[in-house]
């Protein structure tokens, strides 16, 4: 157990302990539990849009798990200066699904898969190797912005796959809601009133009796909740495939994930920093670096096999935040777990079977999560003084403005409909270019903060002054 400083959350088990084997494993399915069906919904979101076929599908979806969990015990172990060694979990990111639906139907996908070759690597691999000079740009306030804004977008997705998932036709059904109520109810009643591992694995426990409840009502009442087809249509095992769809270099693609992945990185420096904030410290400079280039070469290396990018996953830091086990090695073996799954279809093809409204009740809590977390990291680590509640202000207000009314831009070109239509994209740059160029403490160019400052360095913990 953890000494509780001040702002450290009291953790069941830290960064470098190893719960028992069966607890580790538990603890493990219940971080891939959460972030499977979002990992893999961008696949099947963008196949969908760009017309690929069901092989071509399968197989990227299997391609996402599988660099998503070679990505997340790299970022628990580190290979060389490569990985964070933080309870990091991987996954394909939402951020870049608008650009690679019109990159792909625009130029086709040899496109995209050779701009994500050259940006992922150049981009967050520079923003990694020069972090000490960058670092100054990237404040608890504007990283605490980041991981806000994160978890308030991802409540809708929560909650449209508490509805059922949005264009079936049961969407929004009394027996959806109902899942995604138990679910959530059981989460939070398991959290909050049972101790030792009902309490850790509450997430778990409440999404296994969500489906074998959904499973009961599909045979009890005939509803179409499960469907168990992908188990028969599944191969045992699928073996990677380098150059699969080839590569192409569009400039214009290029230059569209460069900035994207300036944004991947503002995100997993958001992430990271909420993982840290349990232990009420923001990441040091050797773990930024390290998270940062796994982004960077996993995403390059995955675009060879037709993954899509990886990055640091923010229902997971939830989980940390939620549960109070911070240990890597857990997370270790979900990544284990991951890169299994990206190997053997069926087993893939048996999670799949799990209804939406199951996973949505659990979001919906992870969402909520994340967001608290960046709220509490500002507030540990920020004066919430007139010129910083203005940043907050602005930031959240122009990224959920455009979460909630994306039509509001529809007049602009449609590479500027992409690229700030994004409300991540809009809350982050929001933050760093007010942050930076309003004279402040935490600004970069202005009034360098002093020696062992509390509110102003993104590496020291709060103090008892």
């Amino acid at each position: 157990m953890s000494t509780e400083r001040d702002g450290e959350m009291d953790l069941e088990y830290e960064l470098d302990d190893k719960p028992p084997l069966p607890k580790s494993v538990l603890l493990a399915i219940q971080h891939v539990a959460v972030m499977i069906v979002p990992a893999t919904a961008v696949a099947y979101v963008v196949a969908g849009d760009v017309g690929l076929g069901a092989g071509d599908t399968a197989y990227i979806v299997q391609m996402v798990l599988l660099f998503s969990g070679l990505a997340t015990v790299v970022q628990a172990y580190t290979i060389g200066p490569v990985g964070a060694k933080l309870p990091i979990v991987m996954g394909a990111s939402f951020t870049f699904v608008g650009a690679i639906v019109s990159i792909g139907s625009q130029f086709g996908m040899a496109a995209v898969f050779g701009a994500i070759l050259v940006t992922g690597v150049v981009v967050e691999g520079f923003i990694g190797w020069q972090f000490d000079r960058i670092e100054p740009f990237f404040p608890p306030l504007v990283t605490g912005l980041v991981v806000a804004i994160i978890g308030l977008y991802l409540i809708p997705v929560g909650m449209e796959y508490a509805a059922g998932g949005v264009g079936e036709s049961d969407f929004g059904a009394a027996h959806n809601v109902g899942l995604a109520a138990l679910v959530l109810g059981i989460a939070i009643g398991l959290n909050l009133f049972t101790r030792g591992v009902t309490r850790l694995l509450s997430v778990l426990a409440a999404i296994v009796i969500g489906y074998v409840t959904a499973i009961g009502l599909h045979f009890g009442t005939g509803l179409e909740v499960v469907d168990f087809s992908p188990i028969g249509d599944a191969a045992l095992i699928a073996v990677p495939e380098p150059t699969r769809f080839g590569f192409e270099f569009e400039p214009i693609a290029i230059v569209t994930f460069a900035f994207l992945f300036l944004v991947s990185a503002m995100e997993t420096v958001g992430d990271m920093s909420g993982v840290t904030a349990a232990e009420g410290r923001s990441p040091e400079n050797r773990e930024l670096r390290g998270g940062l280039f796994t982004d960077g070469v996993a995403s390059s290396l995955g675009s060879i096999f037709a993954a899509f990018p990886v990055t640091s996953f923010s229902q997971n830091v939830g989980i940390v935040s939620f549960t109070g086990v911070m240990s890597r090695h857990v997370v270790a073996i979900a990544g284990v777990v991951l890169a299994a799954l990206g190997l053997s279809p069926v087993v893939g093809a048996v999670v799949t079977t799990i209804p939406s409204a199951v996973f949505g009740g659990a979001v919906v809590l992870m969402a909520g999560m994340v967001a608290a977390s960046g709220v509490r990291l500002i507030v540990l680590h920020t004066e919430l003084d007139r010129r910083n509640m203005v940043i907050v202000a602005t930031s959240l207000g122009l990224g959920l403005g455009i979460a909630t009314t994306p039509e509001a831009i529809q007049g602009l070109p449609t590479a500027a409909q992409t690229f700030f239509g994004e409300p991540v994209i809009l809350t982050a740059l929001s933050a760093l270019v007010l942050n930076t160029f309003v004279p402040g403490r935490q600004s970069p160019l202005f009034d360098e903060p002093s020696a062992g400052s509390d509110v102003d360095s993104p590496t020291t913990a709060p103090t008892d002054d």
